[in-house]
């Protein structure tokens, strides 16, 4: 759930996961509860999954929470080194790409539209 930054955030989404694209886009409106032209909600793949997004009309107290996160298994060391840089961007970084005792390359981050990102390559 985004506040006017749902298509924005999909479509950065989209550009970094191969097999991901826009399966359906509603837009609010004239006169409807969100801003005309935001994103009543949007379904989206990301390499296959299928996700679902929104563009609240109110402002919450509450966003995005680190208690969970879009967790990737990555298959190679440039897979991981280009997720980590691109969705750490302007994001905030909790675990910075490194090795841990429980994976070879690891990084835990939020993303620069809040969104908890795990990534991890073990091969």
């Amino acid at each position: 759930m985004f506040t006017g930054q749902a298509e924005q955030a999909m479509n950065f989404y989209i550009s970094l996961f191969p097999n991901s694209g826009v399966t359906s886009i509603t837009r609010y409106k004239a006169n409807e509860a969100g801003a005309e032209g935001t994103v009543m909600r949007a379904k989206f793949t990301l390499n296959g999954q299928e996700f679902m997004c929104i563009d609240s009309p109110p402002v919450h107290a509450f966003t995005f929470t680190a208690s969970m996160s879009l967790y990737i298994d990555c298959e190679s060391e440039e897979e991981i080194d280009k997720l980590f840089t691109e969705l750490s961007h302007e994001g905030v970084v909790f675990m910075p790409l490194a090795a841990y005792p429980f994976s070879k390359k690891y990084a835990w981050l939020s993303d620069r539209f809040g969104v908890p990102w795990q990534l991890s390559y073990n091969r």
